[in-house]
Formats: structure tokens, sequence, C-alpha cells
């Protein structure tokens, strides 16, 4: 019988993929409901759970992509690739109301280079708390701060080792699991409640991720506002990680 169920899972991948994903969800909203009494939203376990158990499944595999080196799972490997990846993106951008986004104005075009400069500054002060003192590895780490994408695009730009962009796309993924975690609670007393402010919100985060799980516990009307502008975060972190970021570095430190 299990030679049976595994035949159907491997033959239809993405049905297998959405019907995990969707008990996964539902015992996420459960522990929500029961246990949190709403305090966590669904989504932010959902997340939490999906990092644990591909955290698993990398150890149980001894692999290099988690749950999908798992037969059964193997269907999460196509909902996570990059066809259904931009289908979301475009499907989000496709959520924006033009009239409130032109509302964030300047403000959100401030939030973007602020954030991005904040998390470099941070993600360089924690580098060098742990003793990097070479330009190549405090930009690569800096730069994954502001995401984890950023951090290895501007690794691999300027000659980083893959140890420290590992380490750059770790301290990426910390961000994100902490702006996913702590939007909701912080939402009420920043005055997070309205497109414009979800637009300078996700200009001074930028981690997609991170922005879209936080907006979905928060209110899911924010969360195209939010990852509008995080997506730009992204392209300019990308932009200016390799450029301007590594070149003043240099100037600092020589």
């Amino acid at each position: 019988m299990y030679e049976s169920l595994m035949k159907v899972i491997s033959g239809y991948g993405m049905l297998s993929g959405f019907a995990i994903i969707g008990i996964t969800m539902w015992v996420s909203y459960w522990i929500s409901d029961k246990l949190t009494k709403g305090r966590l939203h669904g989504s932010a376990i959902a997340i939490l759970l999906g990092l644990l158990l591909s955290y698993i499944g990398g150890l149980y595999t001894g692999g290099q992509k988690g749950l999908v080196d798992i037969p059964l799972f193997a269907g999460i490997g196509l909902l996570g690739g990059a066809m259904l990846r931009d289908f979301a993106i475009v499907a989000t951008g496709f959520g924006v109301s033009v009239e409130e986004l032109k509302r964030a104005g300047f403000a959100g075009v401030l939030a973007l280079f602020v954030g991005v400069f904040a998390s470099f500054v941070a993600g360089v002060g924690v580098a060098m708390a742990f003793g990097y003192t070479d330009v190549v590895s405090l930009t690569t780490i800096g730069t994954g701060a502001v995401t984890y994408i950023v951090g290895p695009v501007t690794g691999a730009a300027i000659g980083a080792s893959s140890d420290v962009m590992a380490l750059s796309i770790a301290a990426g993924l910390i961000k994100a699991i902490l702006v996913m975690v702590a939007t909701p609670f912080v939402a009420p007393y920043i005055g997070l409640n309205n497109p414009r402010s979800a637009v300078i919100f996700g200009g001074l985060m930028g981690t997609s991720s991170g922005v879209a799980g936080g907006l979905a516990a928060t209110d899911p009307k924010l969360v195209p506002y939010g990852c509008l502008t995080a997506a730009f975060y992204t392209a300019l972190g990308c932009l200016l990680g390799p450029s301007l970021l590594y070149f003043l570095m240099r100037g600092l430190l020589g």
C-alpha cells in the first residue's frame, strides 16, 4: 500500500503539494485559535512550521533541499519554484490601488533608502562584533541583513567566500522571521492600519517574506502595499550592495 501511495504522490506532485500545504495551514490556524487565542496569526505559525519541517527534512536525509529530498514531500518543490513565485508576485502587484500608492509619495521612497542603509549598518555592526574585519565579509554580511537575497548577490559580485555568503543568508532569514512574528504585536503602536503606513513599513523592513507574513497576520488587505515597496527594496539593495555600499566600506576601512 505504501508503494502505491508513493507512486500516486510522485505522479501528481503538484496536487500532493497543495494537499500538504492545506493540511499545514489547517493545523496552523487551529494552533492559532486554540493555543494563542488568535494573538499569533495562523500564517505566521505556518511559516515557522515550514521552516522547522524543512530543517528536520534536511537532517533526516542529509540533503540540501530539506523536505523536497523526501519523496512524500517532493511536490512542495513545485510550489516553491520560480513559476509560482513569479505568479504570486504579479498577483500581489495587481492587488494594489494606484491612488493609495501615490499617497505614500516621498515618504515611501525615503523609507526604501532609510531601510536599506539602517539594515546594512546593523548587519555590519553585528559582523564586527563577531570578529570580522575585512571589507568583503563586512559588506556581504551587512547586505545579508538587508535581505537574504541581497547578501549572496553582493557576495558573489565582490568575491566573498561561501561561508560568509551563508552567514549573510542566515542574517536575512533571522530578520525575516523577526519581522513576520513581531509585526502583529507592534502594529497598533506604530499606526500600521492603512495602505500608506503599509507602503512605508514595507520600505523600511524590506524583507518580502517577513513583510507579507507580518501584514497578513495584521490585516490581509495591507499585504499588497507592503509587498510592493518590499520588492523595490530588494532590487535597490541588489543595486547598492556591490556598488555604493561596497565602495563606502572600502573608503572607511581601506
